[in-house]
């Protein structure tokens, strides 16, 4: 869903930096969008560790002197499993792509969001709100996320600050649930997701992905702090209009 959220940005004229672990894959992506006239950059991070967040924004900022908006998508699922069996270890490193990543972003960019006004678009999920057996840590980062996005929007009046759900999308995640569900999970949740896939229920990327650019653009002051759904016509609207075109 990054790498779509990435697209549409570009496709609305706006300089992207896309930041994952995977040198290769966004290597492609920025190039893609430079060969159809976008300005991109890629960073090679993993956003679990303070010092690349930071040095990802400061990268930023030495590349294109500004930041309007952050979008923080990453996001990891395990260890899926009862929270008497979950290891400790994968529970921290949860919390520290979930959670802790997405603070230490925020806080490094903060000072060039104030200036610009900008916003953060920070990519929630029903998990937040919800309590889904078997994903203890994903549900408490998630959560923590959400009600991050809140005290942001509270102290930071000068930006923008909103949590997007995105619904079930077809991705890696929901295929890591499908693969470990069934040995992990209640069979009647683990049987949900399966058929979601196999019933054509999940939602393709570029839907939801959407959404978050536009809220990256265009979020209103007063959503500050709210927890939105991408299929919110508030959202969908508008952002048919500015993003017309599929991108491909």
């Amino acid at each position: 869903m990054g790498r779509e959220i990435a697209r549409w940005l570009a496709s609305a004229g706006a300089a992207v930096v896309c930041a994952a672990r995977s040198a290769d894959r966004i290597e492609k992506l920025t190039e893609s969008i430079r060969n159809a006239g976008g300005s991109a950059l890629a960073v090679c991070m993993d956003v679990s560790k303070r010092r690349e967040c930071e040095e990802a924004v400061q990268n930023t900022v030495s590349t294109f002197g500004r930041i309007d908006g952050l979008v923080n998508n990453a996001g990891v699922l395990d260890p899926v499993a009862p929270l008497a069996d979950a290891d400790p270890d994968q529970w921290r490193y949860n919390l520290s792509v979930n959670l802790l990543g997405p603070f230490y972003l925020i806080r490094a960019a903060l000072p060039c969001l104030r200036d610009a006004r900008g916003r953060v678009v920070n990519i929630s999920t029903g998990a937040a709100v919800k309590v889904i057996e078997g994903w203890s840590a994903y549900c408490a980062a998630k959560a923590g996320f959400a009600h991050l996005t809140r005290v942001l929007a509270a102290e930071e009046q000068q930006i923008t600050a909103v949590s997007l759900r995105p619904g079930v999308v077809d991705t890696a995640m929901q295929e890591r649930i499908r693969q470990v569900g069934p040995k992990m999970m209640p069979p009647q949740k683990a049987a949900y997701f399966q058929e979601l896939k196999e019933t054509g229920r999940l939602e393709a990327p570029s839907v939801p992905a959407r959404s978050a650019a536009w809220l990256a653009l265009h979020a209103p002051a007063d959503w500050s702090g709210e927890l939105l759904d991408y299929d919110d016509p508030r959202i969908t609207e508008p952002a048919k209009k500015a993003f017309p075109a599929p991108v491909e």
